[in-house]
């Protein structure tokens, strides 16, 4: 990890400092992409069997995951991850059965009642990624709050294995969490199945998930297509701050910070430390603990794209955090819910030595779904609320209509909008004036 003290820094250096590696979205990539979108919406399941083989070298012989195919992940399971699947569950929604909002209703004015209602996306379309590492905690993270929120519909979308299966733990969890909609396909034709639909699959309403570069120009496309859909946030590569002090403990630290780089080759992970004693024994603590990991290859290339800050104190490290907006950031410092009150710019924040960022991606109970790239300064993670439209309602008796009519009519007037002032004229030009209602 390269070593950088803020304080000797300028702005310029700065700012480099908190730099993420760029995203390959090439001109190529978003051409292929169109192409990919344009051929669903013409052909429909050939083309996306067509895709599956070409892009996958797998070839489908039906789209959706059958009931024999739920039976047989079941079996595939073992008990002891089924247990904790259903641990994982419980944490999850007993969080966000927290989140429901509740409907609103007032009186503004005398006969003026004013409403806010809270109504369910009726279909949302869940994309559960299977690169590298399957991920069923993804699908508790997507299907848990939309099952809170009341969505009537929830499709799953993931790539099939070679053998031309869905991952068997992606569908025990999709099973845990209600949901037996479940079709085999991935990349950015999955994307155009859930927007604009096929013969086999209805469109949705809303789409929902993390997934790689291609996925997301997917999402891109379709969400700016009037014809298309709309998208839950914007994401990038996976993402890690910690900050920490002399009494920090390095094995931790390391551990925290290659259990993001292991995400992948693109993740970027960064410690901000008061102490540079502490600093060099987590980059010892690193050279270690790499060569213990599987996906050692793949945490290393992360890294390179890495960075230790040295600050002079927590105020400093503080104003670090907000400026880089971290994804997920871990406070490993004395006292560390008191720093808490200056942390302004973050998707998800781990307090103290003993709250390891990698509970909040299974089974605390919070959403592993969060605002990448610096997003977090203005994008929340994912909630319960992503999955719900709220409905205004205003209601006026005649009493209400002489109260706030007038108001109406001079605004309108002064916005130079005739049209606007006598729907509320005409309607006054009906009650007597001065009388009560």
């Amino acid at each position: 990890m390269e070593y950088l003290e803020w304080n000797s820094l300028d702005e310029q250096g700065r700012a480099l400092a908190l730099a993420r590696p760029p995203q390959a979205r090439s001109e190529a990539l978003l051409e292929r992409v169109a192409g990919i979108i344009e051929q669903v919406k013409r052909g429909g399941d050939k083309a996306l069997l067509d895709l599956t083989r070409e892009i996958d070298a797998v070839q489908l012989e039906s789209l959706r995951v059958s009931n024999e195919e739920f039976e047989r992940a079941q079996a595939m399971v073992s008990p002891e991850q089924i247990a904790a699947l259903r641990s994982a569950v419980e944490n999850i929604q007993k969080f966000h059965q927290l989140q429901m909002p509740s409907a609103l209703s007032i009186e503004t004015a005398p006969g003026v009642t004013c409403e806010q209602l809270i109504r369910p996306i009726n279909a949302v379309g869940l994309y559960v990624p299977a690169g590298t590492a399957p991920l069923p905690s993804a699908v508790l993270m997507l299907a848990i709050p939309a099952a809170v929120a009341g969505c009537a519909r929830r499709a799953i979308f993931t790539p099939p294995g070679k053998d031309g299966c869905a991952n068997a733990a992606v569908l025990v969890a999709a099973s845990l969490c209600g949901v037996d909609e479940v079709y085999k396909l991935g990349g950015a034709q999955a994307i155009a199945a859930m927007a604009y639909g096929t013969e086999s699959i209805a469109r949705v309403d809303k789409i929902f998930g993390p997934g790689n570069t291609w996925v997301t120009a997917a999402k891109m496309a379709v969400s700016i297509d009037p014809a298309g859909c709309i998208c839950d946030m914007p994401a990038g590569p996976s993402e890690v701050m910690v900050v920490a002090d002399a009494g920090a403990d390095a094995a931790f630290v390391a551990a925290d910070l290659l259990s993001q780089a292991e995400h992948g080759p693109d993740s970027q992970v960064l410690l901000v430390s008061t102490d540079r004693s502490l600093a060099e024994a987590v980059r010892r603590e690193i050279e270690t603990q790499l060569q213990e990991l599987p996906r050692r290859t793949i945490a290393g290339s992360a890294l390179n794209a890495s960075r230790s800050i040295l600050v002079e104190d927590l105020t400093c490290a503080m104003q670090v955090v907000n400026a880089y907006a971290p994804e997920h950031l871990i406070l490993q410092v004395q006292q560390a819910r008191e720093w808490l009150p200056a942390v302004h710019n973050a998707g998800s924040v781990f307090l103290g030595p003993w709250t390891p960022e990698s509970v909040g991606d299974y089974c605390s109970g919070t959403n592993h779904v969060l605002p990448t790239y610096g997003y977090a300064r203005a994008v929340s993670g994912l909630s319960v609320v992503d999955f719900l439209r709220r409905m205004s309602v205003q209601e006026l008796t005649p009493e209400g209509l002489q109260n706030i009519g007038p108001v109406a009519e001079v605004l309108a007037e002064m916005e130079g909008l005739r049209g606007h002032a006598r729907a509320v004229s005409l309607r006054l030009a009906q009650l007597p004036r001065g009388a009560s209602v």
